[in-house]
C-alpha cells in the first residue's frame, strides 16, 4: 500500500488498533501510555504515533476537528490496516445534571453535520460498534469510573445554537455533543471498521451560572486523563478477546 497523502504512513507503519482524538496534544498524551512508543508521521493536524500494548502494535492517530478532517483520517487509517478504532474526545454536556468533567461513552450519534451525508442518506443510522462500547463500559467498570453512555449530538458550527433543536434532544435524552462521532460511526459500518467512542465533558450549556473557563479547564484536564485510562484498558480488553477469539461480549 503507497504512502497515504494526508496522515503519511504506509502499511505496516499502524497497528489493527487505533485511538483517534481530534487534540494533536492528546494524541502525544495517549503515545506516553504506550510500550516503545515512537511517532510517525506529523502532517497538518494529523500525529500519528505507533507503540505496543500486551505485546500488540498499537497506534494513535490525531484527526483534527470537525467531520471532514476526521473522516480523512479514517479512510487513510483503514487503508494502511487499522481495523478497531476509539475516538478519545472532549463534548458539551447536554443533560441537565451532568457536571463538567464527566466521561461519555457514545452508543450512536444524531447526525447534526455534513459529512457523514456525503457518505449515507439521513435515515442511515450512526451506531458505534457494540463489542468496542462493551469493552469501554467494562473498562469503565473495572477502574470505578463513573460514567454517563447513550447517544450524542455531532455538529458542525460550534458557536451555533438552535435553541429548539438543542431542547428537543435533551429531552430525548441526548447526553453530549461534540463534532466526529457521527462519521466515525458511519465510516466503521461502511468500511467494515470496529468503531467506539469515550468522551469527557468540558463544557454543559445548561449550567447557570457557567463556570469560568479556567474552571472548566481544570475539571476537563482531570477527566481527560480518566478518558484516556479508559481507552488504554478497552483497548487492553479486546486485544485479550481477540486472542481467545471471543466474537461478543
Amino acid at each position: 500500500m503507497s504512502l497515504q497523502k494526508h496522515i503519511r504512513c504506509k502499511e505496516k507503519d499502524v497497528g489493527k488498533y487505533v485511538f483517534i482524538p481530534g487534540d494533536e496534544a492528546r494524541a502525544a498524551k495517549i503515545a506516553q501510555r504506550l510500550e516503545k512508543a515512537k511517532q510517525i508521521s506529523a502532517n497538518r493536524a494529523y500525529h500519528v504515533y505507533t507503540g505496543k500494548l500486551l505485546g500488540e502494535d498499537v497506534s494513535v492517530c490525531s484527526t483534527g476537528i470537525g467531520g471532514p478532517s476526521a473522516s480523512i483520517a479514517i479512510e487513510e487509517l483503514a487503508r494502511v490496516g487499522a481495523k478497531i478504532l476509539i475516538r478519545v474526545g472532549s463534548a458539551g454536556g447536554r443533560q441537565p445534571d451532568m457536571p463538567i468533567g464527566s466521561l461519555v461513552i457514545a452508543t450512536a450519534a444524531y447526525r447534526g453535520e455534513g459529512t457523514s451525508h456525503a457518505y449515507a442518506p439521513a435515515p442511515f443510522p450512526a451506531v458505534a460498534d457494540l463489542n468496542v462500547t462493551m469493552a469501554l463500559m467494562k473498562a469503565a467498570q473495572e477502574l470505578n469510573y463513573q460514567f454517563y453512555h447513550g447517544i450524542v449530538f455531532t455538529r458542525d458550527a460550534y458557536y451555533v445554537q438552535d435553541e429548539h433543536l438543542n431542547k428537543f434532544l435533551t429531552d430525548a435524552g441526548v447526553v453530549a455533543a461534540e463534532q466526529e462521532c457521527a462519521i466515525a460511526f458511519i465510516l466503521g459500518t461502511l468500511r467494515h471498521l470496529s468503531v467506539g467512542a469515550v468522551l469527557a465533558t468540558d463544557s454543559n450549556i445548561w449550567l447557570n451560572p457557567q463556570p469560568t473557563l479556567e474552571e472548566k479547564e481544570r475539571l476537563f484536564y482531570e477527566a481527560e486523563k480518566k478518558m484516556i485510562d479508559v481507552a488504554i484498558r478497552a483497548v487492553e480488553i479486546l486485544i485479550e478477546r481477540d486472542r481467545l477469539g471471543q466474537k461478543t461480549f
